[in-house]
This record gives structure tokens, C-alpha cells and sequence, in this order.
């Protein structure tokens, strides 16, 4: 397995749009497996694709065929499972991605879960980087969805609210199974320079802070127009912080 990236952050704070550059910019550097793990699956259309299916349909239509008693005895449900969730892959030329979708029942992620950690134990094998856009909060990450993570990547609006739930993840990390190399903080959306109250608050619970991202009018006029967010132009205040980011957590 390559270099695995998870990125967190509370709803709302560009989370997703930060995935989706960073996996364009990883893309020019080697294979990348996009992870779509947020049930409500926008990193499709951050990046400019679209997705057919999903691990969470994929399960659905197993149990919807073994309730019925129309599954075949031939093969074996795990095997079934694997083929079918590679199937879901969307291949793209720059990268893949894989999308966990929604759960298969009210309030059940666990079998969804599980088979989103299998697949990517055997498919990321084959990429140097895997980049997991996790829901808001930090549901996979403590359900394992994702076992070993070499960066946290935790994403803040510039909020003493977000910075808080920034700190709470850091802290959560610690008491899970899940090993986890690097913890980084990106503050994004800040208007000017950050508060003293902000910078004290990120200082007292350890953060990392790598980079500031400035709010990038940009993202909402191609929003207004529909448009994918990995083309926003190469001057945009976010896709340079973006490779900042890529400098500081030493993936160049």
C-alpha cells in the first residue's frame, strides 16, 4: 500500500474540495486511489466525474439476492463482494476512484464499513497514494473503516468552534486502534490573518497548523456554473495552498 491520506474536518469546511485538489495534484506525481468514504458522495462531481455504483449498493443487491434465494452457489460471498466492488471502480486516466455510498440499512454502516476496509486493503496495493474523503466528523476513522493512515489531514474553518472539533479529533485519534502517522491542521475560508484568540486556541491543544487557506471566491462561481472544482485555475488562492500542502507534508 502507498501513502494513505485521510481528510476530516467538521460539514462545511471545504473538506471535500481540498480532497479533490489534492488528488489532482497527486495524480501528476503517481497512481492515486480516490476514496469517496461520505455517505452523501460529492467528491464525484469536486473532481468532474461520475459514479454508477457504489460499496453500499453493492451490498444491498447481494442480501436483496440471497433473501430471495437467487444467489448463486458458485461463488463465494466474499469473492462475490470483491469482484463486484471492483467493478464499482471509476478508472480515469489521472486516478481511480472508489465511493462507499449510503448505508445499506437505518442506521447500519458496519457490513458497508467492513467491505470498504477489505476493498482497500486489496486494491490500494496497487497505488502510491490513497486519499480517503472521510465523512464530517470522524465515523470512519473510528469505525476503521480505514485500519493504518499515514497522514490525518484535519480541515477548520477559522473558528474557535472548528478548532475545538479540530483538537477533539486529534484527541480521538489517540485512544483508537488506528495507527496514524502525521496529524496536520488546515485553517481554510480565513479572511485577513487568524484572530490571537484563534492562534492561541490552536497552539494550546498542539496542533500542527501547516497552512492557511484564504476564502476563494472562485469556488462559488464555479458552484453558480456547475463546474467541478479541480478547475478552478492554476492562480486560485486554494489550488496553491493546496501544493503547499503537498510541500509540507513532504509528498512531492
Amino acid at each position: 500500500m502507498g501513502i494513505s491520506i485521510a481528510v476530516v474536518g467538521k460539514g462545511g469546511t471545504g473538506k471535500t474540495s481540498i480532497s479533490s485538489l489534492l488528488i489532482q495534484q497527486l495524480s501528476q506525481k503517481g497512481a492515486v486511489l480516490a476514496i469517496d468514504a461520505d455517505p452523501a458522495s460529492n467528491l464525484d462531481m469536486a473532481l468532474g466525474i461520475t459514479v454508477e455504483s457504489t460499496v453500499g449498493r453493492v451490498r444491498e443487491d447481494m442480501a436483496k439476492e440471497v433473501k430471495a434465494g437467487k444467489f448463486s452457489p458458485s461463488i463465494s460471498k466474499p469473492d462475490y463482494l470483491q469482484l463486484k466492488i471492483q467493478e464499482s471502480l471509476v478508472e480515469t486516466p489521472k486516478f481511480d476512484l472508489l465511493a462507499m455510498g449510503r448505508p445499506e440499512g437505518p442506521g447500519c454502516y458496519c457490513a458497508a464499513n467492513n467491505m470498504l476496509r477489505a476493498a482497500i486493503d486489496r486494491i490500494s496495493a496497487n497505488y502510491q497514494y490513497v486519499v480517503v474523503d472521510c465523512e464530517a466528523g470522524m465515523e470512519h476513522v473510528s469505525r476503521q473503516t480505514t485500519r493504518d493512515i499515514d497522514i490525518l489531514l484535519i480541515v477548520s474553518d477559522p473558528s474557535l468552534r472548528g478548532v475545538t472539533t479540530a483538537a477533539r479529533m486529534k484527541e480521538l485519534i489517540k485512544e483508537l486502534r488506528t495507527h496514524v502517522g502525521k496529524v496536520a491542521l488546515v485553517v481554510n475560508r480565513v479572511k485577513g490573518e487568524l484572530s490571537p484568540e484563534l492562534a492561541s486556541a490552536i497552539k494550546q491543544a498542539g496542533l500542527d497548523l501547516i497552512v492557511t487557506i484564504p476564502d476563494d471566491p472562485a469556488i462559488s462561481a464555479l458552484d453558480a456554473a456547475g463546474k467541478p472544482v479541480v478547475e478552478l485555475p492554476d492562480d486560485s488562492p486554494l489550488k496553491q495552498a493546496v501544493k503547499e500542502i503537498v510541500r509540507k507534508l513532504d509528498l512531492e
